[in-house]
């Protein structure tokens, strides 16, 4: 029985590091920018959640940069578009989003765009405005539809999304590490069971303690070679990227007697061409990696409208 357990545990993880592979690697569309400032285009990223703890409907819009340039704080304030008209279609009805600063925001949404752009929420970052659905005027409902339009003078840019039915986690299990023995820390082992026949992608961000919900370096999954299969998976803690902190012994672990939260998102095609490319070009690092096309759905610009379809899980990690 144990040699059929360590068969077992040794299936699961590599059937889990195998898919991340092939879903990050695959398509990859080697990409040289251009850098002429004369080509600005607008740049729209906003999301809609469904689900429990779902935040409100917002999306940014903001001006692109040259791909080699340098930025002051000030020029990066006047980077965002304040003056847009952004609606919602739901499929029943259109809703305007109301133009709002961050410092007139709820802090949970306000921590959702600092990570979406990079920021520390305990950071003085520019206090920057997005539109927002803070009336929840939007319905919200899974396998639907959502519509965005977003005009900024005489420019027009559309896109369309769809939050799929939710594919929760099913079972959640704390193990010793891996190699050497760790006291500190476990490994979060989680029992996925994937629909059969219906292609299914998937996003997840963790946080631990008081941090940040952060997503890992590669955040997407989608399931071509676990169709229709329930399986266990190591779910590995999110690092920030450029943490000098960095340890190669514990990456993707928990610390033991601390509390973790998980958010768990089923997302749509689309969404996830958007975050695998996303992903694949920001882990690709030195002077000789070559370039990736970001994938988007915004007809007349760039970036992402994507749905999510959310579930939110929280926990003590337990002594040892």
């Amino acid at each position: 029985m144990k040699i059929n357990k360590y068969i077992a545990g040794f299936f699961s993880t590599f059937l889990f590091f195998l898919m991340i592979t092939i879903g990050v690697s695959s398509c990859e569309e080697p990409y040289t920018p251009n850098t002429l400032e004369s080509e600005q285009e607008y740049v729209v990223e906003g999301y809609v959640e469904v689900g429990e703890e779902a935040n409100p409907v917002f999306v940014i819009v903001t001006r692109s940069i040259p791909f080699i340039t340098t930025i002051s704080p000030d020029q990066f304030s006047k980077l965002f578009v304040n003056d847009a008209q952004v609606t919602v279609n739901d499929g029943e009805k259109t809703v305007s989003l109301i133009p709002v600063c961050l410092s007139q925001i709820p802090e949970d949404l306000k921590r959702e765009v600092y990570a979406v752009l990079g920021f520390n929420p305990d950071s003085t970052a520019v206090d920057i405005c997005i539109y927002a659905d803070l009336f929840g005027q939007v319905r919200k409902k899974f396998n639907n539809k959502y519509d965005l339009t977003v005009r900024v003078g005489q420019k027009t840019m559309t896109a369309s999304t769809t939050v799929p039915e939710l594919v929760p986690l099913k079972e959640f299990r704390w193990a010793e590490p891996p190699g050497q023995p760790i006291d500190t820390m476990a490994r979060l082992w989680v029992t996925l069971e994937d629909p059969k026949g219906v292609p299914n992608f998937y996003r997840y961000l963790t946080a631990q303690s008081d941090g940040p919900l952060i997503a890992p370096f590669n955040s997407v999954i989608d399931d071509p070679i676990f169709d229709g299969m329930k399986f266990e998976f190591p779910l590995q803690k999110a690092e920030r990227r450029g943490d000098g902190n960095f340890d190669p012994d514990t990456f993707g672990l928990f610390r033991r007697n601390q509390p973790v939260h998980i958010k768990w998102c089923s997302i749509d095609q689309e969404h996830y061409d958007f975050w695998r490319t996303r992903d694949s070009g920001a882990n690709r690092g030195g002077p000789f990696a070559s370039y990736i096309r970001i994938s988007s759905n915004i007809k007349g610009g760039l970036g992402i409208w994507g749905g999510y379809a959310v579930a939110h899980y929280r926990m003590t990690v337990p002594p040892k």
